[in-house]
Protein backbone atom coordinates (compact mmCIF):
# COMPACT_ATOMS: atom_id res chain seq x y z
CA UNK A 1 0.00 0.00 0.00
CA UNK A 2 2.58 2.36 0.58
CA UNK A 3 4.57 1.54 -2.35
CA UNK A 4 0.97 2.60 -4.28
CA UNK A 5 1.23 5.78 -2.63
CA UNK A 6 4.62 6.98 -3.61
CA UNK A 7 3.83 5.88 -6.69
CA UNK A 8 1.15 8.01 -7.09
CA UNK A 9 2.83 11.20 -5.46
CA UNK A 10 6.06 10.69 -7.68
CA UNK A 11 4.01 10.41 -10.51
CA UNK A 12 2.12 13.82 -9.89
CA UNK A 13 5.42 15.56 -8.42
CA UNK A 14 6.33 14.76 -12.16
CA UNK A 15 3.44 15.62 -14.47
CA UNK A 16 3.13 19.07 -12.36
CA UNK A 17 6.76 19.90 -13.14
CA UNK A 18 6.25 19.09 -16.73
CA UNK A 19 3.50 21.10 -16.77
CA UNK A 20 5.05 23.83 -15.75
CA UNK A 21 7.95 23.86 -18.05
CA UNK A 22 5.74 23.64 -20.79
CA UNK A 23 3.90 26.71 -19.34
CA UNK A 24 7.17 28.62 -19.25
CA UNK A 25 7.13 31.83 -21.74
CA UNK A 26 10.45 31.42 -24.40
CA UNK A 27 12.29 35.04 -24.98
CA UNK A 28 11.44 36.60 -27.54
CA UNK A 29 14.44 36.71 -30.59
CA UNK A 30 16.06 40.29 -30.55
CA UNK A 31 15.16 41.24 -34.03
CA UNK A 32 16.63 44.95 -33.79
CA UNK A 33 12.88 46.83 -33.44
CA UNK A 34 11.68 48.39 -30.32
CA UNK A 35 8.49 48.27 -28.62
CA UNK A 36 6.35 51.23 -29.00
CA UNK A 37 7.46 52.07 -25.54
CA UNK A 38 11.17 52.14 -26.82
CA UNK A 39 10.49 53.33 -29.48
CA UNK A 40 12.72 56.88 -30.29
CA UNK A 41 11.19 59.96 -29.81
CA UNK A 42 11.08 62.18 -33.22
CA UNK A 43 10.61 65.80 -33.53
CA UNK A 44 9.42 68.25 -36.10
CA UNK A 45 11.55 70.97 -37.35
CA UNK A 46 11.09 73.66 -39.79
CA UNK A 47 13.38 76.51 -41.27
CA UNK A 48 12.17 79.68 -42.16
CA UNK A 49 15.01 80.70 -44.67
CA UNK A 50 16.08 84.61 -45.06
CA UNK A 51 16.19 86.62 -48.76
CA UNK A 52 19.32 84.34 -50.49
CA UNK A 53 17.28 81.15 -50.06
CA UNK A 54 18.22 77.70 -49.33
CA UNK A 55 20.78 77.06 -52.36
CA UNK A 56 22.81 80.35 -50.94
CA UNK A 57 26.18 78.12 -50.47
CA UNK A 58 26.58 79.86 -46.84
CA UNK A 59 24.47 81.24 -43.95
CA UNK A 60 20.92 79.28 -44.79
CA UNK A 61 22.39 76.40 -46.59
CA UNK A 62 24.88 75.64 -43.73
CA UNK A 63 21.95 76.08 -41.06
CA UNK A 64 19.73 73.81 -43.32
CA UNK A 65 22.87 71.09 -43.62
CA UNK A 66 22.80 70.59 -39.64
CA UNK A 67 19.61 70.04 -39.53
CA UNK A 68 19.18 67.53 -42.12
CA UNK A 69 22.59 65.91 -40.19
CA UNK A 70 20.38 66.02 -37.05
CA UNK A 71 17.59 64.16 -39.02
CA UNK A 72 20.09 61.78 -40.41
CA UNK A 73 21.18 60.74 -36.46
CA UNK A 74 17.51 61.17 -35.00
CA UNK A 75 14.58 60.39 -38.27
CA UNK A 76 13.34 63.87 -37.34
CA UNK A 77 11.04 65.31 -39.51
CA UNK A 78 12.34 68.65 -41.10
CA UNK A 79 11.43 70.95 -43.81
CA UNK A 80 11.90 74.66 -44.73
CA UNK A 81 10.33 77.48 -46.25
CA UNK A 82 11.91 80.40 -48.80
CA UNK A 83 11.64 84.11 -48.19
CA UNK A 84 11.58 85.83 -50.92
CA UNK A 85 11.55 88.84 -49.12
CA UNK A 86 11.81 90.34 -45.69
CA UNK A 87 7.56 90.77 -45.61
CA UNK A 88 7.88 87.05 -46.11
CA UNK A 89 9.09 86.60 -42.75
CA UNK A 90 6.17 87.10 -40.65
CA UNK A 91 3.65 84.90 -42.75
CA UNK A 92 6.10 82.22 -42.99
CA UNK A 93 7.10 81.39 -39.31
CA UNK A 94 3.32 82.09 -38.29
CA UNK A 95 3.05 79.23 -41.08
CA UNK A 96 5.10 77.03 -39.19
CA UNK A 97 3.96 78.08 -35.69
CA UNK A 98 0.53 76.76 -36.97
CA UNK A 99 1.21 73.69 -37.60
CA UNK A 100 2.79 73.33 -33.95
CA UNK A 101 6.21 72.42 -35.09
CA UNK A 102 8.73 71.19 -32.26
CA UNK A 103 11.59 73.52 -33.09
CA UNK A 104 11.50 76.70 -35.86
CA UNK A 105 14.82 78.07 -37.08
CA UNK A 106 15.59 81.50 -38.36
CA UNK A 107 18.88 82.32 -39.51
CA UNK A 108 20.14 85.58 -39.65
CA UNK A 109 19.91 88.79 -37.27
CA UNK A 110 17.32 90.12 -39.91
CA UNK A 111 14.69 87.72 -38.30
CA UNK A 112 14.85 89.51 -35.34
CA UNK A 113 11.76 91.85 -35.01
CA UNK A 114 9.79 88.95 -36.71
CA UNK A 115 10.96 86.57 -34.03
CA UNK A 116 10.02 88.87 -31.34
CA UNK A 117 6.59 89.02 -32.41
CA UNK A 118 5.43 85.70 -33.53
CA UNK A 119 6.82 84.35 -30.09
CA UNK A 120 4.33 86.05 -28.42
CA UNK A 121 1.11 85.12 -30.37
CA UNK A 122 2.85 81.42 -30.18
CA UNK A 123 4.29 81.40 -26.55
CA UNK A 124 3.58 77.94 -25.98
CA UNK A 125 6.16 77.44 -29.60
CA UNK A 126 10.14 76.86 -30.07
CA UNK A 127 11.97 79.20 -31.88
CA UNK A 128 15.91 79.38 -32.79
CA UNK A 129 17.42 82.59 -34.01
CA UNK A 130 20.78 82.20 -35.26
CA UNK A 131 23.43 85.68 -35.40
CA UNK A 132 20.79 88.03 -32.68
CA UNK A 133 19.26 87.65 -29.40
CA UNK A 134 15.16 87.95 -28.83
CA UNK A 135 14.39 88.10 -25.08
CA UNK A 136 11.84 85.78 -25.04
CA UNK A 137 11.28 83.06 -23.21
CA UNK A 138 10.15 80.66 -26.03
CA UNK A 139 13.50 81.88 -27.92
CA UNK A 140 16.84 80.36 -28.02
CA UNK A 141 19.90 82.80 -28.96
CA UNK A 142 22.36 81.58 -30.90
CA UNK A 143 25.70 84.19 -31.24
CA UNK A 144 28.87 84.17 -33.27
CA UNK A 145 32.73 85.62 -32.27
CA UNK A 146 32.60 86.34 -36.09
CA UNK A 147 35.56 88.76 -35.56
CA UNK A 148 37.92 85.63 -34.12
CA UNK A 149 36.93 83.58 -37.06
CA UNK A 150 38.09 86.78 -39.71
CA UNK A 151 40.72 87.30 -37.86
CA UNK A 152 42.29 84.21 -38.65
CA UNK A 153 41.87 84.36 -42.31
CA UNK A 154 42.56 87.87 -41.91
CA UNK A 155 46.20 86.15 -41.15
CA UNK A 156 46.18 84.10 -43.69
CA UNK A 157 45.49 86.84 -46.55
CA UNK A 158 47.97 88.94 -45.10
CA UNK A 159 50.56 86.09 -45.38
CA UNK A 160 49.35 85.08 -48.67
CA UNK A 161 49.75 88.61 -50.14
CA UNK A 162 52.90 89.14 -48.21
CA UNK A 163 54.57 85.75 -49.63
CA UNK A 164 53.64 87.03 -53.34
CA UNK A 165 54.70 90.56 -52.72
CA UNK A 166 51.14 92.39 -52.70
CA UNK A 167 49.88 95.48 -51.04
CA UNK A 168 46.42 94.56 -51.25
CA UNK A 169 43.12 92.74 -50.08
CA UNK A 170 38.98 93.77 -49.89
CA UNK A 171 36.59 92.73 -47.72
CA UNK A 172 32.74 92.73 -49.36
CA UNK A 173 30.14 92.94 -46.41
CA UNK A 174 26.30 92.31 -47.16
CA UNK A 175 24.83 95.05 -45.75
CA UNK A 176 26.62 97.72 -43.35
CA UNK A 177 25.53 96.55 -39.93
CA UNK A 178 26.75 96.47 -36.57
CA UNK A 179 27.05 92.21 -37.09
CA UNK A 180 28.65 91.91 -40.21
CA UNK A 181 31.55 94.99 -39.46
CA UNK A 182 32.28 92.54 -36.63
CA UNK A 183 33.45 90.76 -40.12
CA UNK A 184 35.35 93.24 -41.18
CA UNK A 185 36.77 94.41 -37.86
CA UNK A 186 38.48 91.03 -37.38
CA UNK A 187 39.42 90.37 -40.97
CA UNK A 188 41.43 93.90 -40.91
CA UNK A 189 43.28 93.11 -37.81
CA UNK A 190 44.30 89.86 -38.65
CA UNK A 191 45.37 91.39 -41.94
CA UNK A 192 47.58 93.88 -40.22
CA UNK A 193 48.86 91.56 -37.26
CA UNK A 194 50.87 90.08 -40.30
CA UNK A 195 51.87 93.66 -41.90
CA UNK A 196 50.26 96.89 -41.28
CA UNK A 197 51.67 98.23 -44.11
CA UNK A 198 48.76 95.87 -46.37
CA UNK A 199 46.08 98.24 -47.56
CA UNK A 200 42.57 96.57 -46.71
CA UNK A 201 39.45 97.28 -49.31
CA UNK A 202 36.40 97.73 -47.89
CA UNK A 203 32.74 97.66 -49.60
CA UNK A 204 30.04 96.30 -48.91
CA UNK A 205 27.09 95.69 -51.03
CA UNK A 206 23.61 96.74 -49.45
CA UNK A 207 22.49 93.23 -49.87
CA UNK A 208 22.66 89.65 -49.21
CA UNK A 209 21.18 88.42 -52.20
CA UNK A 210 22.63 90.47 -54.81
CA UNK A 211 25.65 87.78 -56.83
CA UNK A 212 25.40 90.70 -59.96
CA UNK A 213 26.65 93.44 -57.33
CA UNK A 214 29.05 91.16 -55.62
CA UNK A 215 30.92 90.08 -58.53
CA UNK A 216 30.94 93.81 -59.82
CA UNK A 217 32.79 94.83 -56.20
CA UNK A 218 35.42 92.05 -56.61
CA UNK A 219 36.26 92.79 -60.18
CA UNK A 220 36.58 96.60 -59.14
CA UNK A 221 38.94 95.76 -56.10
CA UNK A 222 41.11 93.16 -58.14
CA UNK A 223 41.47 95.82 -60.95
CA UNK A 224 42.47 97.73 -58.00
CA UNK A 225 45.02 95.58 -57.02
CA UNK A 226 43.62 93.16 -54.23
CA UNK A 227 45.66 89.99 -54.32
CA UNK A 228 42.86 88.05 -51.86
CA UNK A 229 39.18 89.08 -51.60
CA UNK A 230 36.89 88.11 -48.27
CA UNK A 231 33.09 88.15 -48.24
CA UNK A 232 30.81 87.90 -45.50
CA UNK A 233 27.93 88.59 -47.93
CA UNK A 234 25.84 85.36 -48.55
CA UNK A 235 24.72 84.63 -52.02
CA UNK A 236 26.01 88.21 -52.69
CA UNK A 237 29.66 86.29 -52.15
CA UNK A 238 28.66 83.83 -55.01
CA UNK A 239 29.57 86.78 -57.44
CA UNK A 240 32.82 87.16 -55.98
CA UNK A 241 34.21 83.48 -56.22
CA UNK A 242 32.95 83.74 -60.05
CA UNK A 243 34.71 86.55 -60.07
CA UNK A 244 38.16 84.97 -58.56
CA UNK A 245 37.49 81.67 -61.23
CA UNK A 246 36.92 83.74 -64.56
CA UNK A 247 40.12 85.64 -63.32
CA UNK A 248 42.25 82.54 -63.22
CA UNK A 249 40.86 81.01 -65.95
CA UNK A 250 42.30 83.86 -68.14
CA UNK A 251 46.02 83.45 -66.01
CA UNK A 252 45.24 86.14 -63.59
CA UNK A 253 46.71 85.07 -60.07
CA UNK A 254 43.94 86.16 -57.23
CA UNK A 255 42.03 84.72 -53.98
CA UNK A 256 38.88 85.08 -52.40
CA UNK A 257 38.24 83.42 -49.17
CA UNK A 258 34.87 82.18 -48.27
CA UNK A 259 32.25 82.49 -44.62
CA UNK A 260 30.15 80.48 -42.97
CA UNK A 261 30.80 77.14 -44.52
CA UNK A 262 33.94 75.73 -46.22
CA UNK A 263 33.25 76.92 -49.76
CA UNK A 264 36.65 75.24 -51.06
CA UNK A 265 34.16 73.48 -53.66
CA UNK A 266 32.39 76.18 -55.04
CA UNK A 267 35.70 77.65 -56.23
CA UNK A 268 37.28 74.72 -58.06
CA UNK A 269 38.15 75.43 -62.00
CA UNK A 270 40.13 73.14 -62.90
CA UNK A 271 41.83 69.57 -61.89
CA UNK A 272 40.44 70.01 -58.39
CA UNK A 273 41.91 73.64 -58.07
CA UNK A 274 40.04 76.13 -55.74
CA UNK A 275 39.86 79.52 -56.40
CA UNK A 276 39.32 79.55 -52.16
CA UNK A 277 42.30 80.79 -50.39
CA UNK A 278 40.28 79.33 -46.85
CA UNK A 279 36.77 80.31 -45.58
CA UNK A 280 35.93 81.31 -42.26
CA UNK A 281 33.61 78.71 -40.57
CA UNK A 282 30.79 80.30 -38.85
CA UNK A 283 29.17 76.61 -37.89
CA UNK A 284 25.95 77.74 -37.95
CA UNK A 285 25.09 74.07 -38.96
CA UNK A 286 26.34 72.94 -35.43
CA UNK A 287 24.03 75.84 -33.58
CA UNK A 288 20.70 74.32 -35.09
CA UNK A 289 22.44 70.77 -34.62
CA UNK A 290 22.92 71.55 -30.73
CA UNK A 291 19.78 73.36 -30.25
CA UNK A 292 17.67 70.68 -32.02
CA UNK A 293 19.58 67.95 -30.17
CA UNK A 294 18.06 69.94 -26.61
CA UNK A 295 14.64 69.92 -28.09
CA UNK A 296 14.46 66.31 -28.11
CA UNK A 297 15.78 65.80 -24.79
CA UNK A 298 13.36 68.03 -23.47
CA UNK A 299 15.61 70.82 -22.68
CA UNK A 300 14.87 73.69 -25.30
CA UNK A 301 17.27 76.39 -23.99
CA UNK A 302 14.36 79.14 -24.30
CA UNK A 303 15.58 82.57 -23.26
CA UNK A 304 19.16 81.65 -23.38
CA UNK A 305 22.20 83.06 -25.60
CA UNK A 306 24.50 80.55 -26.49
CA UNK A 307 28.16 81.89 -27.68
CA UNK A 308 29.70 80.08 -30.28
CA UNK A 309 33.31 81.32 -30.24
CA UNK A 310 36.86 79.37 -31.16
CA UNK A 311 37.43 78.07 -27.64
CA UNK A 312 34.25 76.15 -28.65
CA UNK A 313 34.70 75.27 -32.00
CA UNK A 314 32.05 77.49 -33.32
CA UNK A 315 34.56 79.59 -35.68
CA UNK A 316 37.54 79.04 -37.53
CA UNK A 317 39.52 77.66 -40.14
CA UNK A 318 38.26 74.30 -42.46
CA UNK A 319 39.91 71.16 -41.38
CA UNK A 320 41.79 71.05 -44.69
CA UNK A 321 43.58 74.02 -46.51
CA UNK A 322 45.34 72.66 -49.32
CA UNK A 323 45.56 76.24 -50.74
CA UNK A 324 47.69 77.51 -47.29
CA UNK A 325 51.55 76.11 -46.85
CA UNK A 326 52.29 74.17 -43.70
CA UNK A 327 54.31 77.15 -42.14
CA UNK A 328 51.04 79.53 -42.93
CA UNK A 329 48.97 77.02 -40.75
CA UNK A 330 51.78 77.08 -38.24
CA UNK A 331 51.40 80.33 -37.82
CA UNK A 332 47.94 80.85 -37.82
CA UNK A 333 47.78 78.27 -35.35
CA UNK A 334 49.75 80.73 -33.02
CA UNK A 335 47.80 83.40 -33.74
CA UNK A 336 44.46 80.98 -32.60
CA UNK A 337 46.09 79.77 -29.38
CA UNK A 338 46.95 83.59 -28.70
CA UNK A 339 43.55 84.56 -29.55
CA UNK A 340 42.23 81.66 -27.26
CA UNK A 341 44.31 83.06 -24.27
CA UNK A 342 43.48 86.31 -24.55
CA UNK A 343 46.64 87.69 -25.41
CA UNK A 344 45.09 89.23 -28.62
CA UNK A 345 41.59 90.97 -28.09
CA UNK A 346 40.07 91.02 -31.77
CA UNK A 347 38.35 93.97 -31.98
CA UNK A 348 34.24 94.21 -32.83
CA UNK A 349 34.25 97.40 -34.76
CA UNK A 350 35.70 98.71 -37.70
CA UNK A 351 38.90 101.18 -37.63
CA UNK A 352 36.86 103.40 -39.96
CA UNK A 353 34.19 103.92 -37.49
CA UNK A 354 36.07 104.95 -34.42
CA UNK A 355 37.89 107.94 -36.88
Amino acid sequence: MYKKILAIVLSLTLILSLGLTGCKKTPPADTGEKTSDEAVKKIKIGLVTDVGGIDDKSFNQGTWEGIQKFSNDTGAETKYMQSESDTDYIPNLSTYSDENLDLIVAPGFLFKDSIAEVAKNFTEQHYLIIDDVVEAPNVASAVFAEEQGSFLVGVAAGLKAKEAGKTKVGFIGGMDFELIQKFEAGFEAGVKAVDPAIEVMIEYAGSFANAQQGQTIAAKMYDAGAYVVYHAAGATGNGLIKEAKDRVANGNDVWAIGVDKDQYDDGIYADGKSVMLTSMMKRVDVAAYDVAQLTLKGEFPGGKILTFSLENGGVGLPAKNPNLSEEMLKTIADYEVKVKAKEITVPTAPERLKK
